[in-house]
């Protein structure tokens, strides 16, 4: 099996389960998880960089967190 099956097989699964991974994604679980990661690496960040960007990087991991969980 080449890298392209492997990609189509991967398409095909998501189209298959695309409603159960929308549900997954937007459950309690995975809102607490996200929320966890997102900290952490916003967190990480803001180790790094400047204190005047911190907002900018709340700002993205507020975005993200939009889109992932139910919050």
């Amino acid at each position: 099996m080449g890298v392209d099956d492997i990609i189509n097989k991967g398409k095909q699964m998501f189209e298959q389960n695309r409603d159960k991974i929308e549900e997954a994604l937007k459950s309690e679980k995975a809102e607490e998880v996200s929320d966890k990661i997102l900290r952490g690496a916003a967190d990480a960040v803001k180790k790094v960089v400047p204190a005047e960007q911190h907002a900018k990087i709340d700002e993205v991991r507020d975005n993200v967190d939009k889109n992932i969980g139910n919050q």
